[in-house]
């Protein structure tokens, strides 16, 4: 909920652009940032750090965030993203002002409307409408100035009659409804908000996504901690993964994900990496793994039916190796071209350079964004797989009808095994094929549910 030290008016903000204009101008510098809290093995050694006459160190430093300089510019909407305890959260409440930090500069053109916790600077025992005056005293509002932005509030909220009932009964879902709607009624240059909205409903989640892409239109700034990876695709223009306090990746919306899911499965090349080193890490990686696979000639490969994807990118610890794959129509021919509805295979051969028990082979689709469609793997479909010695090599395949939406699409291939410590990836290509599925059909979103409809008239 945003506070009288989340909303703030910077003496150096620049001159307006036009709604939807894209501003060069910055919105937040954020220089060298390091957040450092003191842990203590024992509650004791805080009073005897406290009190020792030596100043004797009880304590260890725990960085929260290490030397982190980003700029943010006017209009862009930046979706930042990663694990649990990365250090998303601390950035955040570090550029409204909530936390202090241990050494570096921020600075922030405009003035910024936060949500960081549900219900924050809500006191439980008053109304709902109450709590909206009162936060806009926090804010630096005057009541006569809240008396016109109560009625959008309000509407926006959409709680009815509990709006006149102390939050204390609130539910979350109220809680986020009410906060959201009071932190983008106030107008705000800069919109800052962390995981707030996943309390809400499907339909007021669909009404706050609205909502941000009329600030994007208006050229707001919207800054945005998300562990919902689509979200980051759909509505971000930039995307900025966090791991262990640092930024490690920094980049288009579709290709921090693809980081991030490098990170989660241990498959991310060094901190400070960037896409273009891990691909030549991962593609240096399988090069030299599949010298010992004995692969077929490359005139016999199917892959070699079709144009290598430049963002192609391809990673894992290589015990299996993706060394064929492609998509061939009702007649097995290779094809990157696909008719609408018509049935066709997604075939992978893989070899082992272990033994391997009952390991996974998936498939995804997704769209040119990077939103991932539909996808399966024998995992899903109750596909025993069976073991694999060093040596051996399988080939999969999956059937299926083209009822996506007409349009270009992406596929992407994996081979992983879950283990006690989560899932193993022992290779995965992403964006292997670009395909193109055509045709006549219209449809509204990405897939034909070939619903049948009938008309009765009445009389």
């Amino acid at each position: 909920m945003p506070t009288k030290n989340t909303l703030q008016s910077s003496k150096n903000t620049t001159r307006k652009t036009e709604p939807g204009t894209r501003n060069p101008e910055p919105a937040i510098q954020v220089s060298n940032l390091t957040k450092i809290y003191h842990l203590y093995d024992h509650p004791q050694d805080r009073l005897k750090e406290a009190l020792n006459p030596f100043k004797k160190s009880y304590h260890h430093d725990f960085y929260a965030m290490q030397g982190v300089s980003l700029e943010i510019k006017k209009g862009e909407t930046v979706g930042i993203i990663g694990k649990n305890g990365a250090g998303k959260s601390t950035l955040l409440k570090m550029i409204t002002g909530v936390l202090n930090p241990t050494h570096g500069e921020i600075k922030t053109y405009g003035t910024i409307a936060s949500l960081l916790e549900l219900g924050a600077g809500f006191n439980p025992e008053m109304t709902g409408l109450e709590n909206i005056y009162l936060n806009g005293t926090l804010m630096g509002f005057t009541h006569a100035q809240m008396e016109e932005k109560v009625e959008a509030i309000l509407a926006f909220a959409d709680i009815g009659e509990f709006i006149h009932q102390p939050v204390k009964m609130y539910s979350s879902g109220m809680f986020a409804r009410l906060a959201f709607s009071v932190s983008i009624n106030v107008e705000p240059d800069i919109l800052i908000v962390d995981e707030a909205l996943s309390v809400g409903d499907m339909a007021f989640q669909m009404k706050c996504f609205k909502k941000f892409q009329d600030f994007q239109a208006e050229g707001k700034t919207i800054l945005f901690v998300t562990h919902a990876l689509d979200t980051v695709i759909r509505y971000c223009s930039r995307g900025i993964v966090i791991d262990e306090g640092r930024i490690v990746f920094d980049n288009t919306p579709k290709l921090a994900v693809d980081a991030f899911k490098k990170i989660l499965s241990g498959n991310f090349y060094g901190k400070e990496d960037t896409l273009k080193e891990s691909n030549e890490k991962a593609k240096e990686d399988t090069a030299t793994s599949t010298e010992h696979t004995n692969p077929l000639p490359k005139q016999q490969l199917l892959k070699a039916s079709f144009d290598t994807h430049r963002e192609r990118d391809t990673y894992g610890n290589n015990k299996a190796v993706i060394t064929d794959y492609g998509i061939t129509d009702s007649s097995g021919t290779p094809t990157a071209i696909l008719d609408y509805d018509s049935e066709f295979k997604i075939i992978m051969e893989v070899t082992f350079n272990q033994t391997v028990t009952e390991p996974i082979f998936a498939f995804t689709i997704k769209d040119l964004k990077g939103l991932e469609i539909t996808g399966t793997n024998t995992l899903m479909k109750h596909t025993l797989t069976g073991t694999f010695a060093k040596g051996e090599r399988v080939t999969v395949s999956f059937t299926q009808k083209a009822n996506l939406q007409l349009g270009k699409y992406a596929l992407s291939l994996g081979c992983v095994a879950i283990n006690e410590t989560g899932i193993e990836v022992f290779n995965r290509v992403y964006d292997a094929i670009l395909f193109e599925v055509i045709g006549s059909v219209q449809m509204v979103g990405f897939y034909d549910l070939q619903s049948h409809i009938t008309v009765e008239k009445g009389y």
